[in-house]
């Protein structure tokens, strides 16, 4: 298999972001559903409205969201609108939480351990996605990037809670006391991403990681620790597998001092563990080609 390409700047700015968009070579069609996380209110680390506007406005794209299953704010969609209006999104783009009004059960053909994908029924409303993503760590997962954001995320809370049961549950209380073992739940999340490429399609699907505020927590935190370490920059591919490998390795392999505590998060999950699963549900290729375009 030939290396991926995973394109690269220092610039994380929003001419950043555009011209990272732009050297992936490939537009998306139709209606774009920009899929983010808006953060859980009181949390500050999530990608900055200012920053995306400009690339969410060169792409027509609507901010898609789905509600969480961990019983915070986001949880139930008025208080969900309410943080996606006070963190800023409204007031840039059209924003839709997915499964506001339903959800959808979609195949996972080849899961470790899913038979299907429970999305928001919004999910037909658009022709095409960008997954913009915050790379940063998270507390059950290790970290989170484009695997993460294309898999818990695009997960109505039914959904969200299929993956991290691992398919043995959609009940809310008892699986937060009866976790499954932690790689069948990140290879659960491999499933659900199998799910959402093979039903978009993997011609409408790019992936942008802003590796920015890199705390140990995701922005589903909120109360999240203070950024340790440095920001890296900007990674675009069109593959997966290869932007959230690029991003894991770039931390691990940073001369910066404060990396210790984000490694040990990432590692101590075994956060690696889901682009393992992915690459091997070949979903996409973990040897990558750096292009800086600086």
């Amino acid at each position: 298999m030939a290396k991926s390409k995973v394109y690269f700047t220092k610039e994380i700015t929003s001419e950043g972001l555009i011209k990272i968009y732009e050297a992936l070579g490939r537009d998306l069609k139709g209606k774009v559903g920009v899929k983010i996380s808006t953060g859980e209110p009181g949390g500050h680390n999530f990608l900055n409205p200012k920053l995306i506007e400009p690339l969410v406005t060169k792409l027509k794209g609507t901010i898609v969201e789905c509600c969480t299953a961990y019983g915070g704010k986001r949880q139930d969609p008025k208080e969900h609108w309410k943080a996606i209006e006070d963190h800023g999104f409204k007031a840039i783009a059209l924003c839709d939480i997915m499964d506001e009004f339903g959800e959808k059960s979609i195949p996972v053909k080849n899961g470790f351990h899913l038979k299907e994908d429970i999305v928001g029924e919004h999910i037909d409303n658009y022709d095409s996605f960008l997954l913009l993503s915050h790379f940063k760590g998270h507390m059950m997962g290790g970290f989170g990037g484009a695997l993460k954001n294309m898999s818990i995320g695009m997960a109505s809370t039914k959904g969200k809670l299929n993956i991290h049961s691992a398919g043995t549950s959609l009940n809310q209380e008892y699986i937060w006391s009866h976790l499954p073992k932690q790689d069948d739940f990140l290879e659960s999340m491999a499933d659900a991403c199998e799910g959402v490429i093979n039903y978009v399609g993997k011609e409408n699907l790019l992936y942008i990681n802003v590796a920015n505020n890199l705390s140990v927590d995701c922005d589903c935190d909120s109360h999240p620790a203070d950024p340790k370490m440095a920001d890296i920059g900007i990674f675009a591919s069109q593959d997966p597998v290869a932007i959230d490998q690029a991003c894991y390795d770039a931390v691990i392999n940073s001369g910066d001092p404060g990396k210790a505590d984000l490694i040990e998060r990432m590692n101590s999950r075994h956060g690696i563990h889901t682009v393992e699963a992915a690459f091997d549900l070949g979903l996409g290729n973990r040897e990558y080609e750096i292009v800086n375009i600086d």
